[in-house]
Formats: C-alpha cells, sequence, structure tokens
C-alpha cells in the first residue's frame, strides 16, 4: 500500500466511477472550439488596441500559489496586460495550498471561488474526471524550474542527479523501523510525479522504500528545519530559501531529468471559457503577453521585485532574482551560470499546451495507480487540452508563425536515465518502466 495512501482517497475515490480509458498514443486533432451564443450578450471593447476582442465579460477570478511559475499571471496583473485586453476587472488571489485551489476551482466564483488558476498539469484532468467539474487546459505557464532539495544532515551524501545514493540512508532508516521522508506539494501532482521518476530510476520503490508527505509550498522549509521531512520536491523560491537560510541543499533541478519538461498549466472551467469564449481570449493573450515579458533578461529583476512583495510571495526579492535569471547555487559547492535548466515562461515553445506532454502525465498517474489501467487518455486529453485556443489568441496577439507549433506532439522525449516516451505508444514507455503499480 501506498505511504500517501491515506491522502489519495481526494484524487482517486470516485476514478472508478470515470469513464472506462486505454492509454493511446496523442492525437494532433484539435477539440471543437469553445463557442457559445452571444447573440443576446452584451459585448464590450474596454480596450484601446486594435487586436483585443470584444468581451462577454471584464471579471474574472484567477487563483495562484506562492511559486515562480505563476509570475505570468501576476505580471498581468501588475503591469496591466489584462486590462489592455479589456480585461479590467480580474482578481489574481492567492491559494493556501493545492487542495484549496482545487476546491474554489470547484465551487467556482458564484460561490466564492475562482474561475482559473495557476495549477498542477494533472490537477485539471483530476477535476474533469473525477470531481465532474469539467475543466479545460488553455495554456502552460512554463518549463523547468522545480528542484528536489535535502536536508543538511545528509550532506556528505552528496546526493544529486542518482537518487542511489540514498539507498544506504533509506536501507538504515527501514531496519530502525524510521523512514525517510520525502515532501511533495499534492498526490499525482508534478513534484510528487518528479521524485517518484527520480526515486524510482535510481531503484528506490517511492511507495514502499520512503514515506511522500503531502506539504503546501510555502512550508516546505519550515518541514526541513523542524525533522518532519527529510527532502522535497518544489518550485521556487523554496529551494533557494532553503539554501541561503543553510538548512539543506539542493540535489538536482527537475530540468535536469527532463530537459524543458512541461509544467505548470493556466487551466479555467469549461463552463465559464464557453460562456465567455472572448473573455477567455482576452485572458489568453494577456498571459501570453506576460510570459514574453517575463523571458526577458532586462525584466527579471522587476519581475522578482514584483513576486517577492508581501501579497504575492511575501519573500526576500534575493530568494528569487538569481535562479531566474539562470544562476543556480547548489548550497553544496556547486554553482552554475547561465544555467540551461532554467525556467522559461516562453522560450522554446514554453507556452504551448502539447497533447503529448499531457498524454505522458496520465500515463505517470496510471503508472502510480492514480488512475486506472484502462483510462482512455487520448479521450480525455482531447477534452480538456484547449490548444486550439491558445493557438487563437496566439494569432490575435501577432505571434509569428514560426513560434506557432503545427502538431500535438512535441515528439519522443528523452529522460535523463535514458529511458524514452513516445506519446503515439504509452503503453511501451509503462512496460519498460521495472519499478511501478500496474
Amino acid at each position: 500500500m501506498s505511504n500517501i495512501s491515506r491522502r489519495k482517497f481526494i484524487i482517486t475515490s470516485s476514478v472508478a466511477a470515470a469513464t472506462s480509458i486505454l492509454v493511446h498514443g496523442c492525437s494532433s486533432n484539435n477539440s471543437e472550439s469553445a463557442t457559445t451564443d452571444t447573440s443576446n450578450t452584451k459585448l464590450s471593447n474596454n480596450s484601446t488596441v486594435s487586436n483585443a476582442p470584444k468581451v462577454e465579460t471584464t471579471t474574472a477570478k484567477l487563483g495562484f500559489i506562492a511559486l515562480t511559475d505563476s509570475a505570468p499571471l501576476i505580471i498581468a496583473k501588475e503591469k496591466g496586460f489584462f486590462k489592455k485586453y479589456g480585461m479590467t476587472d480580474v482578481e489574481v488571489s492567492k491559494q493556501k495550498s493545492w487542495p484549496v485551489t482545487r476546491d474554489n476551482l470547484k465551487i467556482g466564483s458564484s460561490g466564492g471561488g475562482i474561475d482559473g488558476a495557476h495549477i498542477l498539469t494533472p490537477m485539471p484532468y483530476f477535476l474533469t474526471m473525477n470531481d465532474k467539474v469539467p475543466m479545460y487546459v488553455l495554456a502552460r505557464l512554463n518549463t523547468n524550474g522545480q528542484a528536489i532539495s535535502i536536508a543538511e544532515k545528509f550532506k556528505d551524501l552528496k546526493v544529486g542527479l542518482q537518487s542511489k545514493s540514498l539507498q544506504e540512508s533509506v536501507n538504515k532508516a527501514k531496519a530502525d523501523k524510521k523512514s525517510i521522508k520525502v515532501a511533495i506539494t499534492f498526490p499525482g501532482g508534478n513534484h510528487d510525479l518528479w521524485v517518484r521518476y527520480w526515486l524510482a530510476a535510481g531503484g528506490i520503490n517511492p511507495d514502499q522504500d520512503v514515506i511522500l508527505e503531502a506539504v503546501p509550498p510555502p512550508q516546505m522549509v519550515a518541514n526541513i528545519k523542524v525533522g518532519t521531512v527529510d527532502a522535497f520536491c518544489v518550485g521556487e523560491p523554496w529551494n533557494a530559501q532553503l539554501v541561503s537560510q543553510k538548512l539543506g541543499y539542493t540535489a538536482l533541478s527537475t530540468g535536469e531529468l527532463w530537459n524543458n519538461h512541461p509544467e505548470k498549466a493556466f487551466a479555467m472551467r469549461k463552463d465559464w471559457v464557453d460562456k465567455n469564449p472572448n473573455a477567455t481570449q482576452a485572458l489568453l493573450m494577456a498571459i501570453m503577453e506576460a510570459q514574453q515579458w517575463c523571458d526577458q533578461a532586462e525584466n527579471k529583476e522587476e519581475m522578482c521585485k514584483i513576486c517577492a512583495d508581501r501579497k504575492y510571495f511575501n519573500v526576500a526579492v534575493s530568494d528569487i532574482l538569481e535562479r531566474a535569471k539562470g544562476n543556480i547555487d547548489y548550497g553544496d559547492g556547486r554553482k552554475e551560470q547561465n544555467f540551461p535548466h532554467r525556467m522559461k515562461y516562453w522560450e522554446d515553445n514554453a507556452s504551448y499546451p502539447y497533447k503529448s506532454h499531457d498524454t505522458w502525465f496520465l500515463t505517470e498517474e496510471i503508472r502510480w495507480g492514480y488512475l486506472p489501467k484502462d483510462t482512455k487518455v487520448k479521450e480525455i486529453v482531447d477534452q480538456v487540452n484547449r490548444e486550439d485556443l491558445w493557438k487563437q489568441a496566439a494569432k490575435a496577439l501577432g505571434v509569428a508563425a514560426a513560434e506557432i507549433p503545427t502538431s500535438s506532439s512535441r515528439g519522443v522525449e528523452t529522460f535523463f536515465d535514458g529511458v524514452k516516451f513516445d506519446p503515439e505508444k504509452p503503453e511501451e514507455y509503462l512496460k519498460s518502466l521495472q519499478i511501478k503499480k500496474v
């Protein structure tokens, strides 16, 4: 039984009732475009730019967690990009944890919750399948930029890209009837999957050899400090803060596991998007322009000052700035300048929501038992992933044709251990993995 089974019921309790699913390859066919009859809806254009759509509403409530990959939403608000495209009343609301984000999406803004969010990529799928709250993934917010960090007491082990260096400590803890505890942010979420992949690649079974503990991102460092966890996987600024407080070190950046891997998504409730297609396009245009802005080197310091503010992250700018610029101090003597695995918001198609990437996430959910093995992956990805709306917004924004992917797939992906994922053959990927639940 999984060490986090007591938490997994939040995700898996209604999976059995979900539609029966078979793993299939990713399709390049776009979902049917979101349309609604607006003949009786008063459309307004509150923007002075010619390419702004006439929106059905100027109001939207979006959630975020205090992580640097939420920067596009924060910058779109603070730099006036939402207003630029006619969305004059957008609220960007801090959420306490991923479960709170999920619950607020379930009730929607009409019930005091939120319409959309900066979110872990698998969560819109869990909401759609398990909670019966249909969601759309509209954009990827970033690639790379997460890390796995280890408590200072393990510094002599020099844990890095290879998790097998932890094996002796894992075995000793088990012999002493104790456990190495690794904090993740949400069961089945991105960070859970990065930790699981990393441990399993080194021969450590994440369900039998360690305890995975769900902890909200802002509480990660405090948990290391008091000794309730021994390691964690999270985004910034929490890895850098651990190093600056000399409480631990970064073993690896997740970009080292999988270069330019997909990370957070921008997702919204399906009912909101279907009711407000023009407002959705306006939100996307604003967020995409913010992503372009965030990736400009000359804007990094201003971005970090804005995000560090009390109403957003409430941390020192120094906890964000260097890693945002691509300079990483691991805290164990290793330092990198112009790090190739830095967080990207727009560069290298970082914003595009490839269906092939969502296919990988769902395949990993099957691998670890969060979804049944007969899940119809292609069907649900086509339902939730609205890359067609991304393309529509990109064209309206004036994004060059060369920057708009023509395929739903980024192709075969290769991980640090040489394992390959072909989104057309996910079942072969599953068969190739030695440690798994299925």
